[in-house]
């Protein structure tokens, strides 16, 4: 097995790195093997090692964390197909066969003439493929048509059938195109060796060679001549050269010699008239020899790779766009957290996101509800199917009902065609009923027919459809106590609560605050595109002893102000609100006489220090080694503005 990282998104992507014996460290320092420049990633982020036929993924200690399939991981056996998340760069795990026969090398141009008078030129628009047949003029011989006929149909049908194909034009799928397309050729041509080149730019630069030997053959190396190259790329031309050892022009050509090549074929790869390779074949065998017909099926089977690689580079293209858009609104659902209760609920997900059991989802608002949901869901085997959010508060019963489950046509007034509901928008997915708390109890005795038999009918339907989805929702509501208020079913709540679990707020993982706002320091300098601003000392401690009611939701939105306002590199208390700078910490009842001490000290220092600067708010600023713009802050919140000299 041979594996590989694909990086799909960042900085690297669409770069291949095989991982050795040796292991791939990954990091910022140009030391790794792996080196991403990316504010966001560590020095040494994390290293890859082969251990007993598998690869082992070990965090070393990063600032931002490395993550897998959307959690953070400190150490992880990999799976082919595992998503990992490197700062802002995605990479994805492959294992790909190993190929004993054939293997990617340099271009061996050589200065040589490959022409002799033995050479024929295919024009494209002489191959007999696009060219009428004139009147009077013969057609090969039925036999060797249906042949090449077949060779043809065979090409087309295993080029456009690899899986992997589009899953990057520069990796092992890549290789697995050209591999192919020399194994079939072999079939059909009478050759020894053989080269696909690629090439992109103008003037076209190669930037991929796979060569590869016919099995049982010599081994696969190729001499290429760059007269040969040069002409079918610049003439767009198919060429055919016999009898090439005897041509005197390749006396000086040792490689040639002790190959003893006898015939050349050489046709270009056109798409829409534009050259994406060249396809070399050639031979040492003195009873083969390339016939023009050799050429003909050549010609047709480069024009169908051309257009299938073409394709897949067009598929690619927007493959990566959409993994880059997806990449974006992912970078929001990782669960960030090293405190306890955070690796309590990161161990949840992963034990039970790859169930298909529902689950309840407790917190406060802000505190990522919505983001464990998700989490769940890329962590299950419905991974690549829908998930679809159901927004439950403030709607009406018939609203509600509706959007669930659809309605059929003339089902009530203004009806006027059937429509789907969100239930079947998330069919071998999973539905998310956002504060589930919310439903009316009309509706959650839908919901739990829905959830015990797995059948629903559209609002004003009478046949039975199936529904093949998971549950997850959430709820701000202690829906417990809902219960026993009879103001949620009890029998929904069973349903729904098969997995429960409660996003801690982020008082009570407070150590958690630094990692959160580092992160969404480094994200919206990103998006602003600012250098990256880092958080001082004293904002930090700001941060620490705020209570953030609003949760990780809030804390975002007070560093994104602060990264608008800060003139320089760094965040400082003048950047954050005045309600993260000067509200006290979590009312407990037992401290409320520290907090007033606390506040009353503080504000008879600003009074000292502005009778002592003359009611100079600049002076008093530099005697207590504040911003200016912080010390105004703290006047206002404090009400001394009146003491300040005007």
């Amino acid at each position: 097995m041979n594996p590989k990282l694909v990086a799909v998104a960042g900085p690297l992507e669409g770069a291949v790195f095989p991982l050795s014996e040796e292991g791939l460290s990954v990091g910022r320092d140009p030391s790794n093997r792996l080196c991403i420049v990316d504010a966001a990633v560590s020095r040494l982020h994390c290293f890859l090692q082969l251990e007993a036929g598998r690869v082992k993924l070990t965090d070393l200690d990063s600032h931002n964390g490395t993550f897998v399939n959307g959690l953070p991981v400190k150490q992880r056996l990999l799976d082919p197909g595992d998503e990992i998340k490197i700062g802002d760069s995605l990479f994805l795990f492959l294992l790909v066969e190993s190929d004993v026969t054939a293997r990617p090398g340099p271009v061996l141009l050589d200065g040589s003439t490959l022409t002799t008078q033995t050479t024929a030129v295919l024009r494209r628009e002489d191959a007999l493929r696009l060219k009428p047949k004139k009147k009077g003029e013969s057609i090969p011989e039925i036999s060797r048509l249906s042949r090449d006929l077949n060779a043809l149909l065979k090409v087309s049908t295993v080029l456009y059938s690899i899986p992997a194909l589009s899953r990057s034009h520069r990796g092992p799928a890549q290789e697995a195109f050209q591999r192919q397309l020399l194994e079939l050729l072999f079939e059909a041509v009478p050759a020894q060796r053989g080269a696909v080149l690629l090439v992109e730019g103008t003037p076209p630069e190669f930037t991929s060679v796979y060569v590869s030997a016919k099995e049982g053959g010599p081994d696969p190396e190729v001499r290429i001549s760059r007269t040969i190259v040069q002409r079918v790329l610049g003439e767009k031309a198919a060429i055919l050269s016999n009898h090439v050892l005897g041509n005197p022009a390749f006396s000086e050509a040792q490689s040639l010699l002790d190959l003893q090549v006898r015939s050349v074929l050489a046709v270009p790869m056109v798409f829409l008239d534009k050259v994406l390779g060249v396809i070399y074949l050639d031979t040492s065998d003195q009873k083969a020899r390339f016939e023009e017909d050799h050429l003909q099926v050549l010609t047709a089977t480069a024009d169908i790779a051309a257009m299938a690689l073409e394709n897949a580079r067009r598929l690619e293209s927007l493959q990566s766009e959409n993994r880059r858009l997806q990449m974006e609104i992912h970078l929001d659902q990782n669960l960030l957290g090293e405190s306890p209760p955070m690796r309590e609920l990161q161990q949840f997900i992963a034990r039970v996101g790859p169930t298909d059991a529902p689950v309840l989802i407790g917190g406060e608002i802000g505190a990522g509800k919505e983001l464990v949901a998700r989490a769940l869901h890329r962590n299950s085997r419905r991974a690549d199917k829908p998930f679809v959010t159901i927004r439950c508060a403030g709607s009406s019963e018939a609203l509600l009902e509706r959007e669930i489950f659809g309605h059929e046509k003339d089902a009530f007034p203004g009806a006027a065609a059937q429509k789907k509901g969100k239930l079947e928008a998330a069919e071998g997915g999973a539905l998310f009923l956002d504060e589930a708390g919310e439903i009316p109890l009309a509706t959650q005795a839908r919901l739990v027919r829905l959830l015990q038999e797995r059948r629903f009918e559209r609002v004003g339907g009478t046949r039975l459809l199936q529904a093949d989805v998971r549950f997850l929702a959430a709820s701000r509501m202690d829906l417990q106590e809902a219960v026993r208020a009879r103001v949620f079913g009890e029998d929904l709540y069973a349903l729904l609560s098969a997995g429960s679990v409660t996003v801690p707020p982020l008082r009570e993982r407070l150590e958690d605050i630094p990692l959160l706002a580092g992160h969404f320091a480094a994200r919206h300098s990103a998006r602003s595109k600012q250098p990256l601003k880092s958080i001082s000392p004293a904002a930090r401690g700001c941060l620490m002893r705020y209570d953030w009611p609003g949760n990780v939701g809030e804390l975002e939105n007070v560093i994104e102000r602060a990264v608008a306002l800060s003139a320089t590199g760094e965040i400082t208390p003048a950047d954050l609100p005045e309600a993260v700078l000067d509200a006290e910490p979590s009312p407990a009842a037992a401290l409320s006489h520290y907090h007033q001490t606390i506040k009353e000290a503080r504000k008879q220092l600003l009074r000292d220090a502005l009778q002592q600067a003359g009611g100079n708010y600049l002076e008093a600023a530099n005697r207590l080694g504040l911003e200016p713009n912080h010390l105004v802050r703290l006047l206002r919140s404090f009400h001394l503005q009146a003491e300040a000299a005007p």
